[in-house]
């Protein structure tokens, strides 16, 4: 297992079968920086026109279509002390009757915001409202990220599917390993769209974007099939589908989770009826892009034993 740091040059504004940047070993890790997901990096150039810019892609040597590729987000860290975020919410997560007088084009109306790493703050800065002062809690998250797609796809990052892609849950964040199912050799993996805190479902159409240094380690699971993205942390076993509408995205989450548990825990179907029915999470990713993201959980604390 080796530590590879890439320094990237170009990026993508979809996730698809482009060329690898860099061609990494069953268990390594990957030091790297991402641009702000209107292209800006820490010095606030703009280095990528196109939303949401994806470093890499980065290929696992041995990675085969039909295994898992599981991610394991070490670090995220926000390079530079100024994010910013669209002043408006997202006409259909509101009544007609109800949409907000604002401007969706992206860079107007912004609103700007202070990143502290050392306090671990987000402070809104700008501009002048009667909200009063803001302060939130800095929780780094990666809002963009997957495997390509089947076929030699290649989808726009600003959405998603079962590669992954733009899903904006806030629950991604350092400590989490995510899986994919693997489509092409080598897998190809893209991250970039750092958010230093957002809300959930992304209805403002951006969390505080903030270009990041990130630090994450790579897996291949053979012997196993998923057909959407899985994730864990301490706390969770999480499933998550990526589509529209959202009682379909809902769904995908839902049977993927009863997947997991009957293949690792062999719960049978009564058993999983009253774990689900009684101790299920619903959680919602993005819901202001063309596919919505629904984040089906369950704690580890309540699963019997392996």
């Amino acid at each position: 297992m080796a530590t590879h740091l890439f320094d990237p040059t170009h990026f993508h504004s979809t996730i698809g079968t482009h060329h690898p940047v860099l061609v990494v070993e069953d268990g390594d890790t990957i030091i790297t920086s991402t641009l702000d997901c209107s292209g800006r990096d820490q010095n606030l150039d703009v280095r990528h026109v196109g939303v949401n810019p994806m470093s890499g892609p980065f290929a696992v040597s041995g990675a085969k279509p039909g295994d898992v590729l599981a991610v394991r987000f070490d670090k995220l860290t926000p390079s530079r002390k100024y994010g910013w975020s669209l002043t408006q919410i997202a006409p259909n997560v509101v009544d007609p009757t109800d949409a907000l007088d604002t401007v969706l084009d992206w860079g107007v109306r912004d609103s700007d915001w202070n990143i502290d790493t050392e306090a671990n703050t987000v402070t809104l800065t700008g501009p002048k409202t009667n909200l009063g002062p803001l302060t939130l809690p800095l929780e780094p998250m990666i809002g963009c990220f997957g495997v390509a797609p089947s076929g030699g796809q290649a989808i726009s990052t600003a959405t998603s599917g079962n590669h992954g892609g733009n899903m904006d849950f806030k629950g991604f964040g350092e400590g989490v390993t995510i899986y994919f199912p693997v489509a092409v050799d080598g897998a190809l993996f893209h991250i970039g769209d750092g958010h230093a805190a957002q809300g959930c479902g992304e209805i403002a159409g951006t969390g505080v974007e903030i270009s990041f240094d990130v630090e994450f380690t790579l897996n291949v699971i053979k012997g196993r099939s998923i057909q959407w993205p899985r994730a864990e942390d301490d706390t969770y076993l999480m499933a998550i589908g990526n589509v529209r509408p959202l009682d379909q995205a809902l769904q995908h989450a839902t049977s993927e989770l009863i997947r997991w548990l009957k293949e690792d825990y062999e719960i049978d179907e009564v058993g999983m009826a009253c774990l689900l029915g009684q101790c299920v999470e619903y959680r919602i990713g993005n819901v202001y892009d063309p596919a919505y993201t629904v984040v089906c959980r369950i704690a580890k604390n309540l699963l019997p034993r392996k």
